[in-house]
């Protein structure tokens, strides 16, 4: 005879239904261990019909938390996401006030929370690149402790290698901030929209120096 239809389904109820079980018993709220879908959360449907925002960065900063009555807005990489759920956090008193009202990309790669509350990253990917021992303040290579320097060619294949893999340590940065501000780990928080800037406007402003504290911790070569 097998397995009716109806079996499968009584079967798969089941699992479901010891599945959710489950799930409340572990975190005592939650039906789907802690995953809420968009259109639970009143924030994100108000957002989604309303349509995304388009902000310059002057008009971003009008949300950082101060008045009452505004949501309050980040920015990470020119995308806008509201943190309002986190106004303890991100909102005047809070240990993160700081990036509230503004795109600060640079000081979520960096960790340099004062210098470099800014979204030009040029030159970031520095903080997970090895410092040179091996190479003098010129740029030419030296002998380290008695021992032959790498030869120019494979400074140029390490640097360029080096300089690859640390850019991906950025956009990896990059996307694990984003992921959270997006409500992906469980916060809730949501993206609103997009800072809006001028065509050219990076090009406009003088490249950085690595800050302090990055430069300190810089990973030592082996």
């Amino acid at each position: 005879s097998g397995f009716s239809f109806t079996d499968v389904l009584r079967v798969l109820g089941g699992i479901l239904l010891l599945n959710c079980t489950l799930s409340y018993f572990v975190t005592s709220s939650s039906l789907t261990w802690g995953w809420r879908p968009w259109y639970s959360k009143p924030g994100v449907v108000a957002s989604w019909l309303r349509g995304p925002l388009y902000l310059t960065d002057e008009e971003l900063s009008a949300y950082d938390g101060k008045d009452a009555s505004k949501p309050v807005y980040i920015a990470l990489n020119g995308t806008i996401y509201d943190v309002t759920a986190g106004r303890h956090v991100y909102g005047p008193g809070g240990s993160y006030n700081f990036f509230a009202g503004r795109d600060a990309t640079r000081a979520f790669i960096t960790g340099c929370f004062q210098e470099d509350l800014t979204p030009d990253t040029r030159g970031a990917e520095l903080t997970y690149i090895p410092i040179d021992d091996d190479v003098d303040e010129n740029g030419e290579l030296k002998r380290v402790g008695g021992r032959k320097g790498v030869t120019k060619a494979e400074l140029k294949k390490r640097k360029e290698r080096e300089t690859r893999l640390a850019r991906k340590r950025v956009h990896d940065t990059i996307e694990g901030w984003s992921r959270m501000f997006k409500g992906e780990a469980g916060k809730n928080y949501f993206e609103v929209g997009k800072v809006k800037r001028e065509e050219g406007w990076l090009e406009r402003l003088p490249r950085r120096e690595l800050c302090e504290q990055a430069q300190k911790q810089r990973p030592k070569r082996k």
